[in-house]
């Protein structure tokens, strides 16, 4: 085994210990159990169809990894999830997280394969930028975003000069400073190193351990290995493993 590879383990051993006895509570913890359920939801764009009456439960508390081929769906599924888009047929439950789209968006936490930051502003101002819009104290909210992201030593610069890992450090903190209770993930270890990798397995320990809804689309193994739940998408149809059943 390479250090690299013996590093990462210990890492995601670190996590799975974690995930059973959750971290302390923070400010943002969630106090009372959510759960989004889609029913047999569809997903048409013109003749194609992205999701074929897909049926799930997403609930608080639990790491849900969905996989699938490229053009499986995934990515459609959590717009649907986050609100983004709304499906051609069928419901979406999402229960205390409220009934109109802008009340989920507002507990909506968004994490990319791309950073979806400014590119000219810094990554303060970026983080910041993400309180104000959810009525945070920006100073606070950058602080704490500082802290637990590591995020004093290029935060001032632009994040066009930054690595890919520190352009997802400052994706993970701006997705995280209102304490969402509905964090969604889409390929967010893509062109990570190890080290990356394994702190973005700590953030969905984390969110989940405060009761959020945590919900990642991926390739990579050593997420899924996180998992409480798995699906996987084919030709937009859910399946769900073995071990889910």
């Amino acid at each position: 085994m390479t250090r690299a590879a013996a590093v990462m383990a210990m890492r995601v051993a670190r996590t799975l210990e974690s995930l059973r006895h959750p971290p302390f509570a923070r400010d943002h913890e969630v106090s009372v159990p959510l759960v989004v359920e889609l029913r047999t939801v569809t997903k048409t764009f013109g003749a194609v169809r992205a999701l074929v009456a897909v049926s799930a439960r997403f609930c608080g508390g639990e790491i849900t990894i969905i996989e699938g081929a490229n053009g499986s769906g995934k990515s459609t599924l959590l717009s649907i999830l986050g609100g983004l888009a709304l499906p051609s047929s069928g419901k979406v439950d999402y229960g205390e997280l409220g009934n109109g789209r802008a009340a989920v968006r507002s507990q909506l936490g968004w994490v990319a394969h791309e950073a979806l930051s400014y590119p000219d502003l810094s990554g303060r101002e970026n983080v910041e930028l993400a309180a104000r819009l959810h009525g945070i104290d920006p100073k606070k909210a950058f602080a704490a975003a500082s802290l637990r992201f590591e995020l004093s030593g290029f935060a001032h610069r632009p994040v066009r000069t930054y690595s890919r890992g520190q352009r997802q450090r400052v994706a993970l903190a701006r997705a995280l400073a209102h304490g969402p209770k509905l964090l969604l993930l889409d390929e967010p270890t893509t062109g990570l190193d190890v080290a990356g990798t394994a702190r973005v397995s700590e953030v969905l320990v984390e969110e989940a351990g405060r009761g959020a809804i945590v919900v990642a689309v991926t390739h990579d193994p050593r997420l899924a290995e996180l998992s409480t739940q798995r699906y996987r998408l084919e030709a937009g149809r859910l399946k769900i493993p073995r071990s889910n059943e």
